[in-house]
């Protein structure tokens, strides 16, 4: 009988074996004790000690807090770079930059992989200038560049151009790793065909490389090309790993390729890569969005290990009248013995019926997932989408403001959308740490009800707390300044726009300053806006036609529609009304009439009540006589029987345009269409507004005779159980009910805000 063989004797080096074994496994607890049995057997820790647990995924804060004595005692700091970048690198990515420098600044050797870790760490959490200014550090200290330093910060650049620049002068584009992270910036930032250039001229191409290429493709708009590159990556005979076929059948998902990616599927399974789930879940995601649930049901329950992640992306993919609904199929994860989590829930809750939402709902408090954040914040938004209000304010109200900010934002939404807005600042207000989300909620609940220096007091609270301002703070603020026609805080607005930087600032806020600037009568500065946009959509040029035509630059708002078709975008209801309004403004009844009657033809546009509202008012400034109208024109006999109402209103301008004086059958046909329009419930408050289209007709003064009868269509749209056959004694101009132009001056409230609640 064999006798067991002897243990090895311990030794530092075997300590040091299984402390790193034990971190790898992610058994950080583990592997401080073998620590604490080394220590205690009088064994000294080398430079392979402490580096292992600080780098396990595992490693917390305690954990550091534990160590780092431990190494100062040891004087490994001063002898060695290993464990003070393993310090460097732990304290960097916890976020403790103070920590970490200060540990930086401690050691007497580092190495190239110290500088690294540190630059990686500030571009992990957005802080760019710092990461750019320890590069310039780490090039002038001469420890030389590794291709990890170029990579590490390649995406603190703010152009992958000038990335490519010093990578070409400092002449390592050769590296593989290198040029793989400039693909990659290329693909991020939008220059897809420049990426393309760039990786038809290199020398070596690996498998990343590919990869990269393929995910940059089907990302892009022409996912097409990444199903090319990979036909083009296997005759080349480079073997595609689990990450090419994520990326490719992500791509066969973005263009509804079925065939694509059942072959895609095909070699799948004769690479044999059919048991990971990496790749089983992407193929889930195809099925259930291109082919159907019911498919991708059946695919799920045919894979060898039925992972909770591919349930939910089968649950994550659109629903179809034939397959499954997301309640049967939580209900088939809970029969086969898989375990929720928080996605499948979330992922459940976004495309339910009420009664499903409420089972789901029972479903989450049965299983003790209740408490979590995400979930929540899932179930308040999907029963305020179906118009459950109640029950979603009832759960979001009992929940902890403290633990739950993700659903207090949410809840905070819903509030919003109510017009619940003074609830909206009373439920945010009770957060102690508030995110940026929260700060926007909050500042938009302000200024939609008016408290203009109560959202400006936010703003101030905002930035000094060090949130950074997003698009949707900028967009209430300038709204605010629109309304108030506050043109100097709306250009201190604009200035921090472009000093908080930039290229963050998309289109919806353009947008804003255009509308901003053009109603508060600075048009040059809009246009310059508009020059200066990078991207243009309809509601940029539908802003600048308004804002010429709002300050009198009709002819220029006529001319700007035309070069907004040339420009290939199709005018839509809000455009036709703008350049009709215009040629209202301008009295170009021709231009407008033509443009009126080819709105269906030309646009496919419907004409509303505000189109045909706005053509009378233009017939009226542009003094068109009866006689001078073709056929029933001016009568609106042309006009669809769904917009009855507008016909009724040409009728009434084409009886004050009969004669100049309001005899006994004038009057009539004026008691008639009232009676009619009350008759037909077609006088309801929105429409209170319409007869003031007609006060700009007689500039000087309209005489009484034609007063009258406008006098009392006013009275009847205003109050239309105040019908009453007996005209006004007296005659008064009617009062503006809507808010067509903003007042020349602030109002009171938001002059005061001084110019340090933005700077």
């Amino acid at each position: 009988m064999r006798s067991p063989r002897p243990s090895p004797p311990l030794s530092a080096s075997l300590f040091n074996s299984l402390i790193a074994s034990r971190a790898r496994a992610g058994r950080s607890a583990d592997a401080l004790s073998l620590l604490a049995r080394m220590l205690a057997a009088g064994f000294t820790p080398t430079a392979f000690t402490f580096a292992p647990i600080l780098s396990s995924p595992s490693a917390t804060a305690r954990c550091a807090a534990q160590l780092h004595p431990h190494i100062l005692k040891s004087g490994l700091l001063h002898c060695e770079p290993y464990s003070g970048t393993s310090l460097v690198g732990f304290f960097g990515r916890s976020g403790q930059f103070d920590r970490a420098l200060k540990v930086f600044g401690e050691m007497t050797l580092r190495s190239v992989v110290t500088w690294n870790c540190l630059i990686s760490s500030f571009v992990q959490f957005g802080r760019t200038h710092d990461a750019l200014f320890w590069f310039r550090e780490l090039v002038r200290s001469g420890d030389g560049l590794s291709d990890g330093s170029l990579v590490a910060v390649l995406p603190a650049f703010g152009s992958p151009v000038q990335a490519h620049g010093l990578v070409k002068k400092i002449g390592m584009d050769c590296f593989s790793a290198v040029a793989n992270a400039l693909l990659n910036s290329y693909c991020t930032c939008g220059g897809i065909y420049v990426a393309e250039k760039m990786f038809s001229e290199l020398m070596f191409r690996d498998v990343a490389s590919w990869n990269t290429m393929i995910t940059g493709f089907a990302r892009s708009n022409i996912p097409e090309r990444a199903f090319e590159l990979f036909l083009s990556m296997q005759r080349q005979g480079d073997l595609p790993n689990e990450t090419t076929f994520a990326s490719v059948l992500y791509a066969c998902t973005s263009m509804s390729g079925h065939g694509h990616g059942k072959f895609i599927h095909a070699k799948v399974i004769k690479r044999n890569l059919n048991t990971s789930v990496f790749v089983n879940t992407s193929l889930v995601d195809f099925y259930a969005n291109c082919i159907g649930r019911r498919d991708a049901h059946k695919l799920v329950e045919e894979f060898p290990e039925k992972s909770t992640t591919c349930w939910n992306a089968l649950i994550s993919g659109h629903s179809d009248s034939d397959g499954p609904t997301s309640l049967v199929i939580l209900r088939d994860m809970l029969r086969s013995g898989i375990k929720l989590n928080e996605v499948s829930f979330s992922a459940s809750l976004k495309d339910p019926s009420p009664l499903d939402i409420q089972q789901i709902h029972s479903l989450v408090t049965r299983l003790g997932h209740g408490g979590n954040d995400y979930v929540s914040s899932s179930i308040i938004s999907s029963y305020a989408s179906h118009g459950i209000v109640s029950d979603a304010l009832t759960y979001g109200v009992a929940l902890d403001p403290d633990s739950c900010s993700v659903s207090m934002n949410v809840l905070a939404g819903v509030y919003n959308k109510a017009r619940m807005y003074q609830e909206t600042k009373e439920l945010l207000l009770q957060q102690q740490a508030r995110d940026i989300v929260s700060w926007s909620i909050l500042i938009t609940a302000c200024a939609r009800n008016g408290d203009c220096v109560e959202a400006f007091g936010f703003f101030k609270q905002m930035r000094v707390m060090g949130h950074r301002v997003d698009n949707y703070v900028f967009v209430s603020l300038l709204s605010i300044c629109t309304k108030n026609n506050s043109l100097d805080l709306g250009k201190l607005i604009h200035g921090l726009i472009i000093k908080t930087n930039s290229g963050c600032c998309d289109t919806y806020v353009d947008n804003m300053l255009l509308d901003m600037y053009a109603k508060c009568g600075r048009i040059e500065d809009c246009l310059k806006v508009f020059e200066e946009m990078e991207d243009r959509n309809l509601i940029s040029w539908t802003a600048v036609i308004s804002g010429l035509a709002l300050n009198g630059f009709s002819h220029k708002a006529l001319a700007w529609f035309k070069a907004m078709e040339k420009d290939g975008c199709k005018p839509d209801k809000v455009a036709l009304l703008a350049v009709l309004s215009a040629c209202r403004h301008g009295r170009l009844v021709q231009e407008g009439m033509k443009i009126f009657k080819n709105m269906k033809a030309n646009y496919s546009v419907e004409a509303e009540m505000e189109h045909y509202i706005c053509v009378v008012d233009m017939l009226w400034k542009g003094d068109m006589h009866v006689k001078k109208l073709n056929g029933n024109e001016c009568q609106g006999r042309h006009i669809p029987s769904e917009h009855e109402e507008s016909t009724i209103i040409f009728d009434s301008v084409y009886l004050l345009k009969k004669g100049t004086s309001i005899h006994k059958c004038a009057r009539r046909r004026y008691l008639q269409l009232l009676i009619k329009m009350r008759e037909k419930k077609l006088i309801v408050p929105e429409h209170s507004s319409l007869p003031n289209q007609q006060s700009g007709i007689f500039p000087g003064g309209a005489p009484w005779h034609i007063m009258k009868p406008i006098a009392v269509v006013s009275r009847c749209l205003r109050d239309p159980f105040a019908f009453s056959e007996r005209l006004p004694g007296k005659c008064t101009s009617p009062q503006v009910q809507g808010q067509d132009r903003i007042s020349s001056s602030p109002s009171q409230g938001l002059a005061e805000i001084p110019a340090k609640f933005v700077i």
